[in-house]
């Protein structure tokens, strides 16, 4: 049940995802050609699934929200693309296929990444606009919402923080869950309360939502630093041990395997909880963060 209803909404995106491209202009085809290589990779979708399904779980309806999940997935993406740059994690393998700046180069695809971020706000204008005046308000919030989590005081703060704690010599568990936080946790944190705002979820909700964000945030990228020690390419998709060759603070790095094996359980359990107690039906969710924790790519 959990795996078609995942599904259903991971076709949704899918189908949509390249109707909010820009209309191409020869000139500066190459950068649509890159943006459309990166989008049409693969993943999991996970991002805008969820806001999909917070969307509907707080009593919204799935159109409403497809424009904002398609946006969080242009700025995941766009994400992505940066991150193997030579210049960052300098990496060249991404979901099984030659990273973006491997096969358009290194000036497209930072292009490329700038084109999906800033259309990705265009989008969600688009959609706020659009929306029925006694909607515009939820709607306002999720896309500040989205806008944030992208920006200085989320994915921003925390890939600097992670890139200057290569060299800082700081390897303290304090900087760890600083980065976690806002590099990878914020966006996902962002899909979930995108997702409320909405639906026109009520404070108390929107507060539980906040909660389930952060756990299913942290619970994600802590399986990330596992599988980077003891996953393999092809689940993978991407290079295995890379953290450890860039210097990388991570978990295992930090605590070690074992005490990170045991965070990870106590995190799982917090969320599974969590899920009983929302106050709505939230067995998807529960679901997801049991796929989440078991996942092996």
């Amino acid at each position: 049940m959990f795996n078609e209803e995942y599904n259903r909404l991971k076709n949704i995106i899918e189908k949509e995802l390249l109707n909010y491209l820009p209309v191409r202009i020869e000139e500066s085809g190459s950068v649509l050609d890159a943006m459309k290589y990166s989008l049409t990779a693969g993943g999991k979708r996970i991002r805008p699934v969820m806001l999909m399904a917070a969307c509907r779980a707080a009593g919204g309806k799935e159109e409403d929200a497809v424009p904002f999940a398609c946006a969080i997935e242009f700025i995941h993406t766009y994400s992505l693309i940066h991150d193997d740059l030579p210049a960052m994690d300098d990496d060249e393998l991404r979901r099984g296929k030659p990273t973006n700046h491997v096969v358009f180069g290194e000036a497209c695809a930072i292009l490329a990444g700038d084109a999906l971020l800033n259309r990705a706000f265009e989008i969600m204008f688009d959609a706020v606009a659009g929306i029925e005046s006694e909607k515009r308000e939820g709607a306002l919030k999720a896309a500040k919402c989205i806008a944030s989590a992208a920006g200085y005081n989320g994915m921003i703060g925390g890939q600097i923080a992670d890139i200057e704690g290569e060299d800082s010599g700081n390897r303290s568990l304090e900087l760890l869950k600083f980065i976690h936080k806002n590099k990878t946790g914020a966006l996902i944190k962002s899909a979930v309360m995108a997702g409320g705002y909405l639906g026109n979820a009520d404070e108390v909700l929107m507060d539980k939502f906040s909660e389930l964000g952060d756990l299913i945030g942290l619970e994600f990228q802590i399986a990330d630093d596992i599988l980077d020690v003891c996953g393999s390419v092809e689940e993978l998709g991407k290079p295995i041990g890379s953290d450890d060759k860039n210097g990388k603070l991570t978990y295992p790095s930090c605590v070690g395997m074992e005490e990170t094996k045991k965070i990870y359980e106590e995190i799982h359990i917090k969320t599974i909880e969590l899920t009983e107690n929302l106050g709505i039906d939230a067995e998807f969710f529960k679901e997801l963060a049991r796929d989440l924790y078991y996942r092996t790519a």
